[in-house]
């Protein structure tokens, strides 16, 4: 995609040349109003409990924007949405292109690239000793930040201290992997194999989850090394990750079944499945899907190799400003990302709705909004647990996450494709690892690191 979308602004700039004496319009108007309009923000998931906020934040703006409406749109993926916006690019279609896309680093490169992101280094800069450490790094390209941003949300370990309890393995062994192991190994043999430690499933979800967030930065391992060249069928820390899973599986402490969807919820409502290593977003899952075993649930950071000693690698999502030559409300949807990020009061009561309805939140960023008493306050579903606070925490000692490149999204479908086929019993890991090298230097060769 980057390739098309390098072209695709080449050719913009060229255009554009012609008419090289315009200004962007950026200012509100001269009553100090902002003109009539709609502001458009595309999302994946669930844009419906964030439109929520956003709602609240338009009524409290009307002296400034009291003709200006906001719609949150769904996009399938951010892809997809990436792919849109570069065809209405060539289509010189402005008007149709949304005001911010919410977007990770891949995606974030390709529109920075691709000139069709507005530069905010000016703008984050001077307050970014404000919030969480690193908050901008994976939406930061050439030395300018392209993504204001939204969450930053740890790798965690869910379990089930009712299971641990009733077999008399103590989670605090969980803390590093070869621990993990070997909780698995107690929960299958004092169970009589009913109990399984976690979950794998035959999609692209178990490359998603269980190794690009989990286990492969946690390992220290790569795909590309410095230059771009394909390691990842040599480099020691992806051997450890992925045998480490084929370790898990292969001693059958890991229970086959689709990932979200309701045979997974089934089986870990009925003690099942004791443990998800898996991001901070999955609370929203279990606290949506899960009845019987409510309450039963604590959370921990993940567990460390230790032979590399750092914790989770977090994920980030970015509110990205589209280039669309006339932004009139640059300011105004700042000031929403802002007042989303800081209003205290604003964010603590949109938290206790959501948590009310089962809807999709995750911790603010700032820094004086996270030590409010708010964010510490215990969980019925985590049995008196803090969750809000158990995802702070999470953030302690991070691993780096893997090194990004406009040809990551290609590279996640080869490796995807490799593991489910290990996962379906169609090949080893040993086979899988050989495989996926080699598609990758045939089909992509040398990424551009």
């Amino acid at each position: 995609m980057k390739k098309a979308l390098v072209i695709l602004a080449v050719l913009l700039m060229a255009v554009s040349a012609v008419f090289a004496g315009g200004s962007k319009e950026k200012a509100a108007a001269a009553d100090g109003t902002y003109p009539d309009g709609t502001m458009l923000i595309w999302m994946t998931g669930q844009p419906q409990y964030r439109q929520m906020y956003y709602d609240g934040f338009m009524e409290r703006s009307k002296d400034v924007a009291p003709g200006v409406k906001l719609q949150v749109e769904t996009i399938s993926t951010m892809a997809d949405g990436q792919q849109k916006i570069g065809m209405y690019k060539m289509a010189g279609d402005d008007e149709s292109l949304p005001d911010v896309i919410f977007l990770d680093a891949v995606g974030i490169i390709e529109l920075a690239d691709a000139g069709f992101l507005l530069d905010q280094t000016d703008y984050w800069t001077p307050q970014a000793d404000d919030y969480v450490e690193g908050a901008a790094n994976d939406a930061t390209v050439d030395g300018k930040v392209y993504g204001l941003p939204d969450a930053v949300r740890p790798q965690l370990l869910f379990y089930n201290a009712e299971i641990f309890e009733k077999y008399d393995v103590d989670p605090a062994m969980m803390s590093t992997f070869d621990g993990y192991l070997e909780a698995g190994r107690l929960l299958k043999e004092r169970s009589n194999g009913e109990v399984y430690l976690s979950w794998i499933d035959t999609t692209n979800y178990t490359w998603r989850y269980w190794l690009r967030r989990g286990l492969m930065p946690q390992a220290n391992a790569r795909i590309w090394d410095d230059e771009g060249n394909v390691v990842i069928g040599s480099d020691e820390g992806a051997k450890l990750a992925l045998k480490y899973l084929d370790q898990l599986n292969s001693e059958g402490l890991l229970y086959k079944t689709p990932m979200m969807q309701q045979p997974l919820y089934e089986a870990t409502d009925s003690g099942k499945i004791a443990t998800f290593y898996i991001g901070a977003f999955w609370d929203e899952f279990l606290r949506k899907n899960l009845t019987a075993t409510a309450g039963d649930w604590r959370v921990m950071n993940a567990p460390v190799f230790e032979e590399v000693g750092t914790g989770g690698a977090p994920v980030s999502t970015y509110f990205c400003l589209v280039d669309k030559g006339k932004n009139v409300y640059e300011g105004l949807i700042r000031d929403l990302w802002y007042d989303f990020q800081n209003n205290t009061e604003a964010i603590n009561a949109w938290v206790t709705e959501m948590e009310a309805i089962k809807g999709a939140y995750s911790n603010p960023l700032s820094l004086e909004v996270l030590a409010d008493p708010f964010w510490q306050e215990p969980s019925d579903f985590y049995g008196g647990q803090s969750f809000r606070k158990a995802e702070s925490d999470g953030l302690a000692n991070p691993s780096k996450n893997l090194t990004v490149t406009p040809q990551d999204a290609e590279a996640d479908i080869i490796i995807s494709a490799e593991i489910e086929k290990y996962v379906a019993g169609e090949q080893t890991m040993d086979q899988a690892i050989a495989n996926m090298d080699k598609e990758l230097k045939l089909k992509i060769g040398q990424a551009d690191v």
